[in-house]
């Protein structure tokens, strides 16, 4: 924790006495002053403030104010950790630390690094060694921190990690790549150190000058993505590394905007190479128009700078082991390329070269003749041009390219084939470059470091020019990793949160960027080729066109803005793609609508085409004269393009790599991609699928590059590792370009979506464990749970053992969250208990070292009491052979012992040779076995591959099969289509037919009317009434249309009224709704910025009760140490009295003892004083003798002396040595304690481990099964439903062609017909003049006439019941839709299963390597368990017997000490030897009770040695479970695919009959409403002349001129009567040749319905106009019939 100043203490309580806001502005952000205002003083919305830089007053609205926070968190290290979360705080706090040059900033589990444009000095090796082995939260925020948790999390959870870096060109993200990579081989270290930084420097040199171009965003861009992959082994060193790389620009070698250059290489190889290979490669003159427009540079420095940057490209080549042919084919091949430039294309006429002198050059280095060359590019053929090409492509490629070659121009086949030699060159040194770093050793889990392209916005750079296709294919593989960020950030979280019931209260956050995803590569539900209605991507849409014969970029864009683009009305926002100004342009926003690229879209569709030029590239290649070209490129293989599109750096030695390479394939081996992926649109897509897939399959750790500004990326733009240039900046960099651009800012936090990021986070619960890997890793912390339970307790419920430990731990309620399955902790909080475990396992090991120290100094101890006796011992005998070595017996014993051995060791070494034997026969057996197993496995090995490869046949050809059958099926509707438009116009001549007999017949009417005009003029008198009447009914006639016209116009003015009154309306209601939206958005807004607020003030408070919950922890600590403090205090001071006590106690005893001692020894002096009296006069009297036996009781007294010193000192070491093995005895027991917990607990392990390895093996095989079973049986029905479309296509078109011919047929069949008619109608027009008809005819008419009437109610009621079956059979068309609907679902849901049982599978086999090594370890330790129990129990006996030694001392001791007593020694001596000696003897006791005690431990042992044994054999009884409820699944699933098989034929036949029975219903709707139309018009004629005929009848003056007028008007009656008869024919013929016998017989009632009222036109010709239509009705109705 930091101590803060008394001034820092009262700033803060300044400034939270002040409300501080940020006031957020056009320009950024300003610090301002919230003022208190009166209610009502303001309006609503508006708020006073007072900015802080110049005092002035304004007010503002209440949107544009956001909380500040307080001066402590302007360089907080985790944005997290913001009391106030809001946009301009964290652009702040990120302002403040970039001045501060903190570049760094952790943002929860992600990291925020702004690029420094300079290299600072920050990236040291000290710094790297600041990092190594910390925790992320020890650590200041920092790219190696970042690297470093990375590291941690893939030691401890032996699980793949992936770094992801996300940004905008420009951002630094291959800098911080190299920098992560540094750090790894740094820290990490290497086996054998075969990985060094100079290696790796070595490779991002070479890929800077091939991969690197200046852009108008960044003056070093990498122009293509890639993924360094790097494997570590057990230990967590660095076994090998490989590259991938892809979506490489090769069109900018040829091609690139204005004011950007080509690759780095080619000005590096102009500028720095050698006389002699300049000479070589033809480069001492330069081309002065190039076509790929590739220009030597101008500037004496950059000619300097690149000849610098190509030596250390040379060095770094060698340093990669790249030999200097291999050197030789690269500059080959690149001075080829300049040449062809130079040489360029006829624009015009043939195509060939414009210039043959420099193609003859490019000819020459690329080791072929000029013809081959010239083949290669200008002819339309793939491979087959070559005249050393050997193998032959297949014919449907062939005629694609072939077709694609012949549309192109001289120039793009140029520049195909150079753009084909440079990816080519790309690729093998990829590949050269992997074998730089390959390693065959085993590899335990990955870590992958992404870094692509970042968004290229030519905007940004303020140029007028718009982005390209390449930059378009980068920018879309940003927004797939953002994607990607917001599923593992958002998505995952907010589902595992409903998973496990667990409520948390976030705001709808705006959808991910898979908007503008899909405009790019949404794909369409079939494999189409043709255009359809369906929504589909850019990249479909393009190949699509592409295919198309009229395709172009007009019809492209048009597609893709009638998909995507805005609907009427519609606003910017709701769309991500808008219509740009400029012709063949558009607009796409990225990032969430928040960057915005024009991109430009002509020529677009050459990049969907494949030239046979680029296919010829590789052959060129590899068919040189030139060895060290062919040679080079021999190894390439040419279905590699093919198969995985562009991707450089699949092949790999160590077995993760061969994985990552595997997934890789298998995404352009399945699904719609086996189709596509030879289309180069939509490998674009499959790259970029290819590429999260693999990264899916690890933990990922993103970090956010941030540009700081747009204008300071060209000069300062650079590699890692230029060395003194970018060195030299370093701090002192220009302090200018440590400023922020706060626009540029804002739209990239906006973009990232890293504060929704930063709130989910905060608000959430980002760590979360399982329950029992809880429990497991922290009951560390709760001794007393293990004490009570056992170390490897189990219990049943795990849920209640974890709440035990949480309430053990003493957590605060709120920092937790109990899921159903997992638990779940807020933001640090794991982090606390992670760091108190640590600290408890830091006591735990110190007093394991302690006591392993302790145990190490007694063995040593023991050690050299051993070599002193052995050296002893060896000092004695050569004492002793010393004093035998001349004694004769012993010379003759030395001199026949040898010959004695002679024999013993002969039979030894017969012995032994037979052992020798015996080991050699059985290691031939063992090795034969083992031979036989390999080859076995080589077998079954092959076989699998086999297999695998005829799987993938199966594939292609079902694949191949099905595309077929799409192309068949949309020939069949195309068929259709063109048979409906025969149909449509065939009834079209059908009408123009009627039309033109509807035109004779009234051009007859003209002529009878003409004809009654002039007999009128003729008979004045007799015509002159019925002119009136004509005249009469023509005004009125005229009235009536005057009247009608006069109401239609006013029925539609009033309707235009209506309308414009509701557009205007509509109108209103459009402005009112905009205005409730805006207003639902700002309230939205608003509410959305109070929950932050108010989350961020809970999260604050929560805050403030942890920090209340600790310090209460703490007191209570405090607490609970004072009352034991005092306790001990109250403890000493009664001891302290009591011993007060026994010293007065024995004060007084010791005085007694004083007095008596001294009494005693006066007595015993006066007796020794007489004693020697006596003996002085003895010895005065023998004083000759005496001396000599003075001197010797002298001798003797201090030969004593030292034999007591010595049995004491002796004394002192037995009890320490005692002291010792008994501690080293509870040592032993402890560790045998430990251990026979942990032996028991890794036998459980593996236990279960081989069980699960077994069960995943036999699962994966009995999957392998079934899969190839159903690939077979899939096969055998693609084919059958092959051969019966097949079937189906040729009769449905016999069936086309013959309709075609029955229309044709029926059409001059129904001419003939209405010739016939017209004949017979001019004969009876002819014969009715002569004869007339009878009453008798018309009576059978009439009855004709009903049973017509009769008839076509019976046809009305038939057509009801069929449409009732209509009906029905609808209802059961959408019962079969939806079984098949569900039954689809299951099927999806069973592939489900499927593709997560194979997941879990392959997982399970990498368990099963895991465990075995596991288990083999854990058997070594069984083993050295066993020895060590071993040496325990032989220390046991030691002690034994040196118990016996020690009793044979103490009774040695014992006589001494009687002795010594005899001889006056001290009683203090005495007794401290008797304590000695008992505490001896209660150790030995002690030692007994130790044996029993492991003898126990033991038979334990044993029995959970038989435990486990049970254990294993019900868990394969479960395993056996398992696999026969596999099958029951699977033939379930086979059920299931049958009966889907059988509705998909039901529903088929439904959707015939329903065809048919549509065709039918339209077919008698279109006879009903023509039969309709003419009945009312029927109706009409018979009401006009129902009125004439009674007009008639009562204006009957004269008799005489009526009958005499008779006969030319019934002349002239009949005929018009007969004509309208011909013309109802002729208009009823078409309809009524499809028609029934139903509706024959309806229109033959029609006719006699609009016929007998003529029988009435006067009341004297009644009989002969009764007899007249009579026949010619009956003749209609036969011939109708």
């Amino acid at each position: 924790m930091l101590i803060r100043t008394e001034e820092q203490i009262t700033a803060e309580k300044a400034w939270y006495n002040t409300d501080k806001v940020w006031l957020v502005h056009k320009d950024g952000f300003s610090l301002a002053t919230l003022l208190k205002t009166e209610a009502g003083s303001l309006p609503e919305g508006k708020v006073k403030i007072r900015l802080e830089s110049d005092g002035s007053l304004l007010d503002v609205d209440e949107d544009d104010v956001e909380k500040a926070n307080p001066p402590l968190f302007d360089r907080v290290e985790d944005l997290a950790s913001l009391q106030y979360l809001n946009e301009s705080s964290v652009m702040h706090s990120l302002r403040q630390r970039y001045g501060a040059n903190l570049v760094h900033t952790h943002a929860g589990p992600n990291m925020v690094v702004i690029n420094p444009i300079s290299a600072p000095s920050m990236y040291s090796e000290k710094v790297m060694q600041m990092f190594k082995g910390c925790r992320r939260e020890d650590t200041a925020p920092h790219i190696y921190s970042m690297a470093q948790a990375a590291y941690r999390n893939l030691l401890t959870t032996r699980q793949d990690q992936s770094i992801v870096l996300l940004g905008k060109s420009g951002c630094g993200k291959t800098t911080n790549c190299q920098h992560i990579i540094q750090y790894l081989l740094t820290i990490a270290g290497s086996t054998n150190k075969t990985f060094s930084t100079e290696k790796w420097q070595a490779v991002y040199t070479v890929l800077e000058a091939f991969g690197n171009a200046s852009t108008c965003m960044n003056g070093n861009a990498s122009r293509f993505s890639h993924i360094v992959s790097l494997d570590f082994d057990q230990a967590g060193l660095v076994t090998s590394a490989s590259i991938q790389t892809m979506l490489l620009e090769k069109m900018r070698v040829t091609r690139r905007p204005d004011g950007e250059s080509t690759f780095n290489v080619f000005y590096y190889l102009m500028a720095g190479v050698d006389s002699s290979l300049r000479t070589e490669l033809h480069l001492n003159h330069f081309a002065e128009n190039h076509a790929f427009t590739i220009m030597p540079q101008a500037k004496t420095e950059d000619k300097q700078r690149a000849s610098q940057q190509f030596s250390k490209l040379q060095a770094a080549m060698k340093v990669l082991g790249i030999s200097a042919d291999e050197q030789r084919a690269f500059w080959l091949v690149l001075g080829a390329i300049y040449h062809l430039g130079a040489a360029g294309a006829t624009k015009a006429g043939r195509k060939q070269f414009a210039r043959h002198e420099w193609a003859q050059k490019a000819a020459y280095l690329l080791g072929c003749t000029l013809e081959e060359l010239s083949s290669s590019i200008f002819k339309h053929q793939a491979k087959g041009t070559l005249p050393r090409a050997s193998s032959v492509r297949q014919a449907s490629d062939e005629n694609g390219t072939a077709d694609a070659g012949s549309k192109a121009t001289a120039g793009e086949c140029l520049e195909a084939l150079a753009s084909g030699l440079y990816s080519e060159l790309f690729t093998i040194l990829i590949s050269l470059i992997n074998r730089a770093l390959k390693s065959s050793q085993h590899s335990l889990c990955s870590l992958l470091v992404v870094d692509t392209p970042g968004f290229q916005n030519p905007r940004l750079a303020k140029r007028e020019c718009s982005a390209t296709f390449e930059d378009l294919c980068h920018n879309y593989t940003q927004e797939r990793l953002h994607g990607l960020f917001y599923q593992r950030t958002f998505v995952q979280e907010l589902e595992r949160y409903k998973e496990e019931n667990i409520e948390l209260a976030l705001d709808d956050s705006e959808p991910s960027a898979s908007l503008s995803v899909a405009v790019v590569d949404q794909a369409s539900s079939q494999v189409r080729t043709v255009r359809t209605d369906e929504a589909r991507g850019l990249l479909w849409l393009m190949e699509e066109e592409a295919l198309q014969p009229g395709g172009s970029e007009e019809t492209l864009l048009g597609r893709l803005f009638s998909y995507y683009g805005p609907a009427e009305g519609e606003s910017k926002g709701h769309t991500f793609l808008l219509k740009s100004e400029k012709d063949k342009h558009f607009l796409l926003g990225h990032s969430h609508g928040t960057d915005w690229v024009e991109y430009d879209a002509c020529g677009w569709l050459n990049y969907a085409k494949q030239n046979p030029a680029s296919i010829n590239a590789i052959y060129l290649l590899q068919e040189s004269q030139k060895k060290i070209i062919s040679s080079l490129f021999m190894g390439r293989p040419g279905g590699t393009n093919a198969l995985s599109g562009s991707i450089a750096g699949l092949e790999g030695v160590s077995q993760l790599s061969l994985r990552r390479a595997t997934s890789m394939r298998k995404t352009f081996t399945t699904g719609v991609a086996a189709i596509k992926k030879k289309s180069l649109c939509i490998q674009i897509k499959l790259q970029v699928d290819a590429l999260l897939d693999m990264v899916r399959r690890s933990r990922i750790h993103f970090v956010h590059c941030i540009l700081p500004k747009a204008d300071a990326l060209k000069a300062l733009s650079g590699s890692l590792f230029k060395g003194g240039e970018c060195e030299a900046q370093g701090e002192t960099g220009d302090p200018c370009l440590m400023q922020l651009d706060v626009a540029l800012l804002r739209a990239q936090l906006r973009g990232s979506k890293l504060l929704d990021a930063l709130r989910i986070y905060r608000q959430g619960y980002p760590d979360h464990m399982v329950f029992s890997e809880f429990r497991r890793r922290f009951d560390v912390l709760a001794p007393h749970l293990t004490k009570k339970h056992g170390r490897n307790y189990i219990v049943k419920d795990e849920k209640r053992a974890v709440e035990e430990l949480l309430e053990s731990l003493d957590l605060e309620k709120s920092s937790y969250h109990m899921g159903l399955s997992r638990l779940f902790f807020r933001a640090g909080t794991l982090a606390k208990l992670e760091e108190q475990r640590d600290e408890q396992t830091k006591r735990n090991l110190s007093l394991f070292q302690a006591s392993c120290r302790g145990y190490l100094a007694r063995q040593a101890f023991k050690k050299r009491k051993i070599q002193d006796l052995a050296i002893r011992c060896i000092q004695k005998n050569i004492n002793k052979n010393r004093g035998v070595k001349d004694w004769p017996w012993w010379k003759l014993f030395t001199t026949v012992q040898p010959l004695i051995k002679v024999q013993l060791t002969e039979d030894q070494m017969r012995s032994k040779d037979e052992e020798i034997q015996l080991q050699k026969s059985k290691l031939e057996r063992v090795e034969k076995e083992r031979n036989e197993l390999r080859l076995n496995t080589d077998r079954l090995e092959s076989r699998i591959a086999d297999l695998l490869v005829e799987l993938a046949d199966e594939r292609s050809t079902s694949e191949s099969a099905s595309q077929m059958l799409e192309t068949e099926t949309s020939e069949r509707l195309r068929l259709e289509k063109d048979l409906k438009d025969l149909q449509a116009k065939s009834d079209a001549m059908k009408k123009q037919l009627e039309s033109q007999e509807m035109e004779v017949i009234e051009a007859r009417l003209m002529k009878t009317s003409e004809l009654n005009g002039e007999l009128d003029d003729d008979d004045d008198d007799a015509g002159g009434e019925w002119r009136i009447k004509y005249n009469r009914a023509i005004r009125e006639m005229d009235f009536t249309k005057k009247k009608l016209q006069q109401e239609f116009d006013d029925k539609l003015e009033t309707e235009q009224q209506a309308k414009r009154h509701l557009e205007r309306r509509m109108a209103d209601l459009q402005t009112d709704n905009e205005d409730v939206q805006r207003s639902v958005q700002q309230l939205k807004k608003k509410c959305q910025k109070m929950t932050a607020e108010l989350q961020d003030t809970k999260l604050h408070l929560e805050g403030l009760q942890s920090r209340n919950h600790d310090l209460e922890k703490k007191q209570r600590k405090f607490d609970l140490e004072q009352n034991q403090a005092q306790a001990e205090v109250q403890r000493e001071r009664s001891q302290r009295e009591k011993l007060a006590r026994d010293k007065d106690l024995m004060t007084g005893e010791i005085f007694n003892l004083r007095q008596q001692i001294q009494e005693s020894e006066l007595c015993n002096v006066n007796m020794k004083v007489q004693q020697l009296e006596a003996e002085l006069q003895d010895l005065s009297s023998q004083e000759s003798k005496d001396e000599a036996s003075l001197a010797k009781v002298k001798k003797q007294f201090r030969d004593l002396e030292a034999k007591v010193k010595d049995q004491e000192e002796e004394l002192d070491e037995q009890a320490g040595t005692i002291q010792m093995l008994e501690q080293a005895k509870l040592r032993l027991e402890m560790e045998m304690e430990s251990r026979r917990q942990t032996h028991s607990k890794e036998i459980e392990s593996k236990d279960e481990e081989v069980d699960e390895i077994r069960r995943s093996c036999s699962k994966k095989l009995k999957q392998m099964e079934v899969q190839l079973e159903e690939e077979y049986e899939d096969k055998q029905k693609v084919l059958r439903e092959r051969r019966e479309l097949e079937s189906k296509l040729l009769s449905t078109q016999d069936q086309v062609s013959q309709r075609d011919v029955e229309t044709e047929k029926r059409l001059k069949k129904d001419l003939r017909r209405t010739k016939v008619l017209l004949a017979d109608a001019q004969i009876m027009l002819d014969h009715l003049k002569s004869n007339a008809p009878s009453k008798r005819e018309i009576a059978q008419l009439k009855n004709q006439l009903e049973e017509s009437e009769f008839t076509c109610a019976a046809a009305v009621k038939a057509r009801k019941g069929m449409e009732i079956e209509i009906e029905d059979l609808h209802i059961q068309m959408e019962d079969v839709a939806k079984n098949k609907i569900s039954l689809e679902e299951q099927v999806s849901r069973l592939q489900r299963e499927k593709n997560d049982l194979q997941s879990r599978m392959e997982e399970d086999q990498e368990d099963m390597n895991e465990l075995m090594k596991k288990h083999k370890a854990a058997v070594a330790q069984s083993a050295r368990d066993l020895s060590q129990i071993s040496d325990l129990q032989a220390q046991l006996e030691e002690a034994t017997k040196e118990k016996q030694e020690i009793q044979e001392k103490l009774h040695s001791l014992q006589s001494q000490l009687e002795f010594q007593e005899q001889s006056m020694v001290e009683k203090s001596l005495v007794c401290r030897q008797e304590a000695k000696i008992r505490e001896l003897e209660t150790k030995l006791e002690y030692e007994r009770t130790q044996i029993k005690r492991l003898e126990s431990l033991v038979g334990r042992l044993k029995e959970n040695l038989e435990k486990m044994t049970e254990e294993r054999n019900q868990r394969i009884a479960a395993e056996n479970r398992e696999k026969e409820q596999n099958k029951r699944m699977q033939r379930q699933i086979r059920d299931m695919k049958e009966e889907m098989g059988e509705l998909s034929k039901k529903e088929g036949e439904a959707s015939r009959k329903k065809h048919e029975l549509e065709m039918d219903i339209e077919s008698l709707e279109a006879a009903n409403q023509s039969l309709q139309v003419d009945l009312k018009l029927a109706f009409k004629r018979i009401g006009d002349l129902q009125a004439a005929i009674e007009d008639e009848m009562e204006s009957d003056d004269n008799d005489d001129l009526i009958n005499s007028g008779d006969e030319t008007e019934t002349d002239s009656e009949v005929e018009d009567r007969v004509d309208g008869v011909k013309s109802w024919l002729s208009r009823n013929k078409g309809s009524s040749k499809t028609l029934s016998e139903e509706g024959s017989l309806k229109s033959t009632r029609l006719v006699l319905t609009s016929f007998p009222i003529v029988t009435d036109n006067h009341v004297h010709a009644r009989v002969a106009n009764d007899t007249a239509p009579r026949f010619t009705v009956t003749l209609m109705t036969e011939n109708l019939h």
